[in-house]
């Protein structure tokens, strides 16, 4: 394979679903800025949603290119710094997907008083969308951070969009000091790899690493566990995860559904492109670097799952509750990471995957019910769903699913990926990890059970008809048909992402 040092018309090409979300922010901008007052800004979401959904579509296209013209399977540009593969591919439709969702679902359910900023709301999104797809195709640290860095300033003022509010300002403060210091702790540690190995690419750090380990073994140690805990605050794992209640109770509904799902998703994706290609190769006779990196991600990993379950199981506020639910979420999705990679286990990536789509559609369809209950009642407590299913008993039993799947019941998406991450920490005999997981997830039920009984088992103060806008109501029923189909089907979504997804090709970057 040729690598360019400079970008050319047909490299360009492969930059396609960047350049459009790029393109798209700018103009969108200008037009919010020239677009008279009393304009309804939705028309502002709905051409946001137009830029996602093209880029979507450019990148499926690059998926099929990609197995055409690359004897490799991938195409490296700028020196192999950005990568097209199928890895970044993935998680790139992802990224569009859930974000897509999430504009759709909404456009006529955001009041003007509470966003009084609601053009940036919107276009906003692209920009830290670019920043979650470069984050997820980078082979450079330079070019991850500056992905991590795109996503995180737009992330802190998507935080504060509405302006007229204490609670969401003192949030977007709060969330933008943790991500500062989070990200200047990741940064430290990328300095001291750099160091020690030389380089910034991916596949010359991993050259170096073999002299690295002889000689500066410490250093090594030092560098992983500093962007350990860099990464563990961006993903809000216990213990670092005190700031993620206050930031989602603070945020907008579609922006805490964002944070929850794209910023998460996007940390995940550069967390397993440095580890899987750095600490996995820290291997020699007497150095011990790989087994403790990874034991420490285990114990994040398990750390997670019961502080933030049982965070979750004594929170009223349903966006708090939702923020510790996601810090349980997020250690079992860093457990396949976490676990050993053998022959035996070959399929982390594919169980990460799988629960990270069914952990966006369950997530997204939850805050979109949320977001109707809160804009009817004003009550962003679980006593705000009481007597759902007598004013809506469609989006109660839709609400119903969600939580199923929440929680890992039978037969839902959230099941499945909870059953396929289980069988990995069994057949790599990490068998403490897989039974805090199993004891987790059957702690979890009294957690989701709080919004069955309000919904179906309590009186609400009105038994008025709840009023759905048509793009919150259809999101709602196809992010629960989502769920309901990755639980009915999980084998054949399950092999298709692993003919798509080669480890060798699609994960690691080796030689260059």
């Amino acid at each position: 394979m040729v690598f360019t040092q400079t970008l050319t018309w047909s490299d360009a090409w492969y930059l396609a679903p960047e350049l459009i979300l790029s393109g798209f922010a700018v103009l969108l901008a200008l037009l919010d800025l020239f677009l008279p007052r009393k304009t309804n800004r939705d028309i502002i979401g709905w051409l946001t949603l137009v830029g996602l959904l093209c880029a979507a579509g450019f990148v499926v296209w690059l998926m099929n290119d990609v197995q055409d013209k690359s004897a490799e399977g991938y195409f490296a540009l700028l020196a192999g710094s950005y990568r097209i593969d199928d890895f970044g591919n993935l998680l790139k439709l992802v990224f569009l997907g859930a974000s897509a969702f999430i504009v759709f679902s909404s456009l006529g359910s955001v009041k003007e008083k509470d966003v009084p900023i609601k053009g940036e709301l919107y276009y906003l999104v692209l920009p830290a969308v670019l920043g979650a797809m470069v984050m997820s195709s980078s082979g450079d640290l330079i070019t991850l951070f500056i992905g991590l860095e795109l996503l995180s300033i737009t992330s802190y003022v998507l935080v504060a969009v509405r302006k007229s509010s204490r609670i969401s300002g003192e949030a977007a403060f709060k969330y933008l000091v943790v991500g500062g210091v989070a990200s200047a702790f990741i940064l430290y540690g990328m300095s001291f790899l750099y160091g020690a190995t030389g380089g910034t690419n991916v596949s010359h750090i991993q050259r170096g690493l073999a002299d690295a380990m002889e000689s500066m073994e410490a250093m090594l140690y030092i560098s992983f566990f500093l962007m350990i805990a860099g990464f563990a605050v961006k993903l809000a794992l216990a213990p670092f995860h005190a700031w993620a209640a206050d930031v989602y109770q603070g945020a907008p509904t579609p922006v805490t559904a964002f944070l929850a799902v794209v910023a998460k998703g996007a940390a995940f994706a550069m967390l397993y492109r440095i580890f899987m290609n750095t600490a996995f190769f820290t291997t020699a006779s007497g150095v011990f670097v790989k087994q403790d990196v990874f034991l420490a991600l285990a114990v994040l990993a398990a750390a997670a799952m019961i502080v933030g379950t049982a965070g979750a199981f004594a929170q009223r506020n349903v966006k708090r509750l939702l923020a510790l639910s996601g810090v349980a979420n997020a250690g079992i999705l860093l457990v396949p990471l976490a676990i050993d990679l053998t022959e035996l286990h070959a399929s982390l990536f594919s169980e990460f995957i799988y629960y990270l789509v069914a952990y966006a559609f369950m997530n997204i369809g939850a805050f979109t019910v949320l977001m109707i209950v809160m804009r009817d009642t004003g009550n962003d407590t679980i006593a705000g769903f009481a007597g759902l299913y007598h004013r809506a008993p469609w989006t109660a039993a839709a609400m119903t699913v969600l939580l199923c799947s929440l929680a890992g019941l039978p037969v839902t998406g959230g099941f499945f990926g909870k059953l396929f991450i289980l069988f990995g920490t069994v057949q790599t005999y990490t068998y403490w990890l897989g039974a805090v997981l199993l004891v987790t997830t059957i702690v979890s039920y009294a957690v989701y059970f709080k919004f069955i009984r309000q919904m179906y088992m309590r009186s609400g103060h009105t038994d008025a008809a709840l009023k759905l806008p048509m793009p919150a109501a259809i999101s709602i029923w196809i992010c629960t048909a989502a769920t309901l189909a990755l639980g009915f089907f999980p084998m054949p979504i399950l092999e298709w992402i692993n003919s798509v997804i080669t480890i060798p090709v699609d994960l690691l970057i080796l030689g260059g």
